[in-house]
């Protein structure tokens, strides 16, 4: 994929929530967005046509991450009032609360089948719940974590989570065993890439950094933007060929996988990027910002 292909077009402004928008993210076809925020609701949106679709509310303080079913039916929420939401995406109902983080909770995550929902906490831990059962205590806790827990990825069989200890940490469901990878800075978003191999975990020294899967060994280095202080994303393009992330000044950056080079970047918001989502198959980006927009780019 060329340079020339990257998504840098400003094609609509999602407006709606009162405040900034903490995250925003592709369903799985990638013809909708869920976006959530500081005014405690989840917005569901149609971005190619700019379209407000649904608001959810429920949640008694912001709303930190959203994550939608592959068949679109349900969602899962959390944020500042320490419980992990798991809605009806039709009817905008919340079918359950799951109670137990000891904090704030930072990301959620549906697994392949949609049946568990995992959580990363403040209180230092990742939480997986049943959603096909009516128990509200978690199936498993994880809690060899030094600190925050920022962010959440799965495979088929693993749980990853991203601290702000400084560590990337796997866990093999099947044979019970963990890996921790250490980066030694504070780790506030980790992502998968498409083909699986590799991690990206976006640190608070301003560097995003690519880590083989296998072997926990560093790959690469991605660096030019400010990121000291806000919980950033950053993700891969969906051919793997460009590492994407916000910058705490307004701009979006786009590095080359391999050598790491900024090949480009602009002005997406006024005020901190929070969050960048790509689309799964085409040259589409949307990026969220606590000036209170949703921007959908095209190229």
């Amino acid at each position: 994929m060329s340079v020339e292909d990257l998504p840098r077009k400003e094609v609509n402004v999602l407006k709606g929530h009162e405040g900034g928008v903490l995250a925003a993210r592709f369903n799985s076809d990638g013809n909708y967005i869920l976006s959530c925020g500081k005014d405690r609701t989840i917005r569901l949106w149609n971005p190619h046509r700019g379209i407000h679709i649904k608001t959810y509310k429920s949640h008694g303080r912001e709303v930190r991450d959203v994550h939608v079913t592959t068949d679109n039916s349900k969602l899962c929420s959390c944020g500042g009032d320490r419980q992990v939401y798991y809605w009806d995406v039709a009817t905008g109902r919340v079918i359950r609360k799951f109670r137990g983080h000891d904090g704030e909770v930072n990301g959620v995550k549906f697994n392949e089948y949609s049946s568990v929902v995992v959580s990363a906490g403040y209180d230092q831990s990742l939480r997986a719940w049943d959603c096909r059962s009516h128990s509200t205590e978690p199936i498993q806790i994880i809690d060899t974590f030094a600190d925050s827990v920022m962010s959440v990825c799965l495979t088929k069989t693993e749980i990853i989570g991203g601290s702000v200890d400084g560590t990337v940490r796997t866990f093999d469901m099947r044979i019970g065993r963990e890996i921790s990878d250490s980066l030694g800075q504070p780790v506030n978003c980790i992502s998968m890439s498409n083909d699986g191999n590799c991690i990206l975990a976006g640190c608070l020294d301003s560097t995003v950094r690519l880590l083989d899967r296998t072997t926990g060994e560093l790959l690469q280095e991605y660096k030019g933007h400010t990121n000291k202080s806000y919980k950033l994303d950053c993700c891969l393009t969906n051919t793997d060929a460009h590492v994407t992330g916000g910058s705490e000044d307004g701009f979006v950056y786009f590095w080359d996988l391999v050598d790491a080079s900024v090949v480009s970047k602009f002005r997406a918001h006024t005020s901190v990027v929070t969050s960048v989502s790509y689309h799964p198959k085409e040259n589409c980006m949307i990026t969220s910002s606590v000036d209170g927009t949703i921007r959908v780019w095209k190229t």
